[in-house]
């Protein structure tokens, strides 16, 4: 494996995150100086993070637009009956203007009971844990744990809201979650190191179409699933090249797949050009 590390290295370090940063919806927290406004508007913008970056990164856009120069504030706020309205016509896919308002009233809820997302995150994170599994759970049923009839009528949760807070308990990836935790909590690069009570190396990798591709061609896994138990051996598989920081990786990587520089495995045309072309597994 010494082979493929010097060239997942040497890919790093050449790496123009700077460049790739309008290609990726860190963009949004980015726009922020304020830690709170940082926080709730990167969770937001993960939350949303699927499908294609052209059509989620303008309604990432609109609703923070809505929320103005403090999301943070907008959201401390927030009370659906007389706020609601802002949001008429904004929905993404499975997500209904309703879930959207939904989503938005739990982060007030989280900011209300726990002062931040990094409260209620803590209040479930122990540092004997092997990694994030265990808060990252705490903190989704945390936030489903909100009444939501102010919302819909009855306490209910909608697949549309249900849709942007998966759990590791149900066995998914989490790609969103983790995606908004590197963000949180890895200090280098274009993550904003906000929550740095927990080690970079208690983080999973982000595991969208993209790192699954680009993993198994590479061999850091066989799984065929792109499920948690899948994230969590890439992750180990990284831990092989940095144990510290693994998913110093994950952004040059995913944006390798995301370029079109990466179609998988069993496309010729675009291997012989790959920069991780010839490693040793």
């Amino acid at each position: 494996m010494s082979g493929l590390k010097q060239i997942l290295d040497r890919h790093y370090s050449d790496f123009d995150f700077r460049g790739r940063l309008l290609k990726d919806p860190i963009e949004f927290p980015h726009r922020y100086k304020d830690p709170a406004d940082i926080e709730v508007s990167a969770f937001i913008a993960a939350s949303l993070a699927y499908g294609r970056i052209d059509l989620f990164k303008p309604v990432i856009g609109k609703i923070l637009s809505v929320m103005g120069t403090r999301p943070a504030g907008f959201l401390s706020d927030f009370a659906p009956k007389r706020h609601s309205g802002l949001f008429n016509g904004i929905s993404y896919r499975f997500n209904r203007t309703e879930d959207i308002v939904g989503f938005l009233y739990l982060l007030h809820v989280v900011i209300r009971d726990h002062g931040s997302m990094k409260g209620l995150f803590m209040d479930h994170y122990s540092k004997e844990d092997r990694n994030i599994r265990n808060a990252l759970t705490g903190m989704v049923g945390g936030l489903l744990a909100a009444d939501m009839t102010m919302i819909y009528g009855s306490d209910i949760k909608p697949g549309g809201l249900l849709q942007l807070l998966p759990s590791p308990a149900g066995g998914s990836a989490c790609k969103r979650q983790n995606l908004f935790l590197r963000w949180m909590v890895r200090d280098r690069d274009i993550d904003f190191g906000l929550w740095n009570e927990i080690p970079a190396n208690k983080l999973v990798i982000p595991l969208d179409t993209h790192i699954m591709k680009i993993s198994r061609c590479l061999g850091l896994t066989k799984r065929g699933s792109a499920d948690w138990k899948t994230a969590e051996e890439i992750t180990d598989s990284l831990k092989r090249f940095d144990p510290e920081d693994p998913l110093k990786y994950d952004f040059a990587l995913c944006h390798h797949g995301i370029s079109g520089l990466c179609r998988g495995e069993h496309y010729d045309a675009s291997c012989a050009g790959c920069a991780f072309r010839g490693h040793d597994r």
